[in-house]
């Protein structure tokens, strides 16, 4: 009878030796890695059966990615001749690069700490997209934690481990066993690669189940999978993986929505969401300042959390500001937030359009500026070419201002990310006076960055010091630099007739129990005008980013041709109002405490939501909303595809769009300067 000392050996003890220690090792950190990620979490978990049922396929997707991994390994060992193995040098080579392939297995056991860390789940888009912003990404690293300390104890532990393998004598057993015929080779390595093969196609996440607590889902991942999956799905095929309507029906479902604000869509057997918004009233032209600030979750405020005393300034600005009271996020990420603020898209699955290909010319909130005779800027903190958001905006009509754009001088405090938001706000109130100068209204869309890891700002102006203060001085220092930048414009000729939008991009934090936890969406929104063009009040009735472009030009009486998803909300009843938050695959909306959860495979999921609580309850089946949640998201990710969601003069100068057809694209520019001439002679 075989022991499972001897197989052990016997496995071990052959050519293929040293795959079976890289599965070992492998799965070992892995297992550590996840331990350690349940004792960080353990507030967070359900300690329950589901818990030994996320280590189960835990250890299942470790053991697929340490196959996967080896394929390199195992193509190597049987290449190599057998003579080789009998060579000094060799040998010192493969412990050398046995070294290196446990240091990089470290580090990226400690990388995935420094991930949840900052984001409390496994890798995934972010971790993606951290791999090509390697300047800010790594800056931040260095800023945040004390990377060289922790290189040095990696390295060590490293070392001590590889001692700790060779004095076992495992690698000696493999090097002993290495004059393996060529044919046994051959049968060995094929067999290995099938089953790698196997697990590659047939594992995959979505085979996880779905826990109640999201936490176990995550925790049942494996980081390096994971990174890897993300890669491959960073664009995902709405028809093919979520639910969906027939286009008529969806377009029929979508055009009755857009017209609950009183909108009027052009042409309602279309294929399109063009509608004519018309508001009564002398029209405004007010400046318009929008300050789009980093990860400022709603529970800052004491509006949202009394006796909170981190944001001063703001608190006293909502008395004069009209504060939406029930506002989301749509995304956990910048460029989530800006795409929803300056194109009134839901989050269709995948990538942020800001970083997508061919969206150039947009239909978005610059273009409605733009038509009525707006100075419009972009204008960042950091270097724009992150994320993508020079391009984007350059693209899509706004000049854009970001730190290459600024004389040294201009920045006196900076970390990874850009400049301090006082920086920042220096140069906006140059290019306001610059604009003002030039006889022209102004909007700027602002992007700040001081409220993010590794918290660092500006010593001796708010009671608590840079960087150890953490989040909380982020926060504060954020609110203060704001109070400054509307005490320095008080005293520009162009204040009182200038409109303050102060919003987050998104919470900081996402991560919660359920698959997607609203409350962790919801934020701050205020609309401050000093020269009384909006009054001062509240907004109860429940709204996303989406909604924003719609509501302000609603405020400032403007009629215009329109494609935006959102809703003029102060046009809206109570019972009308939604929200759409969604991660990279699981997209959401939230209607009259119904939220539906639309998944990849076709898959959906109902929940109750209590507001007085902001948790989630199971609703099974698909309830009404179901399909205008399928209708808003599938209509999205079409428009986009097709390239329908374009701003007027694209089309009227002839920009082409390879997904659709000549006569689709004159027909439509037709339509398009009809309705504007038509408006215009109004």
């Amino acid at each position: 009878m075989i022991t499972l000392r001897t197989l052990f050996a016997r496995l071990l003890g052959c050519r293929n030796g040293g795959i079976f220690l890289f599965v070992l090792v492998f799965v070992g950190i892995a297992e550590s890695v996840r331990l350690a990620l349940i004792c960080k979490a353990s507030a967070t978990l359900s300690w329950d059966a589901s818990l030994l049922t996320a280590l189960l396929w835990g250890l299942l997707f470790d053991l697929g990615a340490a196959a996967l991994f080896s394929i390199p390994l195992v193509l190597l060992l049987t290449a190599l001749p057998m003579h080789w193995f009998a060579k000094r040098w060799l040998r010192a080579v493969m412990h050398f690069g046995g070294f290196i392939i446990l240091f990089i297995i470290l580090f990226g056991a400690l990388a995935e700490w420094i991930f949840w860390d900052e984001f409390e789940a496994r890798f995934n888009f972010i971790a993606v997209d951290y791999l090509i912003y390697t300047t800010e990404v790594i800056g931040n690293i260095r800023e945040s934690y004390p990377l060289p300390l922790l290189l040095s104890a990696l390295f060590a532990v490293t070392l001590a481990i590889h001692l700790a393998l060779i004095r076992t004598g495992m690698p000696g057993r493999w090097f002993a066993a290495a004059a393996e015929p060529w044919r046994r080779r051959m049968v060995h390595s094929a067999a290995w690669l099938t089953f790698t093969l196997l697990v590659g196609l047939l594992v995959n996440e979505q085979m996880l189940p779905e826990f109640t607590n999201n936490f176990h889902r995550e925790i049942a991942k494996n980081g390096t999978w994971s990174l890897f999956a993300a890669f491959r799905n960073n664009e995902l095929d709405y028809r093919q993986f979520y639910p969906t309507l027939a286009p008529e029906k969806a377009y029929a479902l979508l055009h009755h929505e857009l017209a609950r604000d009183g909108s009027k869509v052009i042409n309602p057997a279309g294929r399109d969401t063009l509608r004519q918004v018309t508001n009564q009233g002398d029209a405004l032209y007010p400046n318009v300042i929008q300050i789009t600030v980093e990860s400022l979750s709603a529970l800052f405020l004491a509006g949202y959390t009394p006796g909170s005393t981190l944001t001063p300034n703001l608190n006293a600005l909502s008395a004069e500001s009209l504060v939406f009271e029930n506002f989301y996020a749509t995304g956990t990420r910048t460029d989530r937030g800006m795409e929803a603020l300056a194109l009134s898209l839901p989050p269709t699955p995948g990538r942020s359009l800001i970083k997508r290909p061919r969206n150039e010319h947009l239909f978005s909130m610059g273009s409605v500026f733009r038509s009525k005779g707006y100075d419009t800027a972009f204008i960042y903190g950091g270097y724009g070419y992150f994320d993508n958001m020079n391009y984007f905006f350059g693209n899509n009509g706004y000049r854009v201002v970001d730190r290459n754009s600024v004389a040294p001088g201009d920045v006196t405090f900076a970390n990874a990310w850009g400049a301090c938001d006082g920086d920042l706000y220096t140069w906006t109130l140059r290019e306001a006076d610059n604009s003002f100068a030039s006889g022209k209204p102004f909007h700027f869309f602002v992007m700040t960055t001081s409220n993010h890891r590794p918290y660092t700002f500006p010593e001796g102006l708010i009671d608590l010091p840079s960087k150890t203060s953490g989040r909380n001085g982020a926060v504060k220092y954020t609110d203060y630099a704001i109070g400054q930048l509307l005490r320095d414009a008080s005293t520009r000729p162009w204040f009182k007739n200038t409109v303050f939008v102060i919003v987050a991009d998104h919470c900081a934090a996402s991560a919660g129990k359920s698959e997607l936890p609203v409350k962790n969406y919801r934020i701050p929104m205020m609309i401050y005008a000093p020269g009384g063009q909006i009054a001062p009040g509240h907004v109860t009735t429940l709204a996303s980013q989406i909604d924003f472009a719609p509501t302000l030009f609603g405020l400032l009486n403007w009629t215009y041709p329109s494609r935006f998803f959102g809703h003029d909300v102060l046009k809206v009843g109570e019972a009308d109002g939604h929200a759409f938050v969604g991660n990279y695959q699981k997209v959401g909306h939230l209607k009259q405490n119904v939220f539906t959860v639309l998944k990849p495979v076709r898959k959906q999921a109902r929940y109750k939501y209590d507001p007085a609580t902001e948790m989630l309850s199971a609703a099974p089946g698909e309830g009404a909303g179901f399909e205008e949640s399928v209708s808003y998201y599938q209509i999205a990710a079409e428009m986009y595809r097709e390239g329908t969601n374009q701003e007027i003069s694209a089309k009227e100068s002839g920009r082409t769009n390879d997904n659709s057809s000549a006569r689709q694209k004159i027909c439509l520019s037709k339509t398009l300067w009809d309705f504007e001439r038509r408006l215009n002679s109004e």
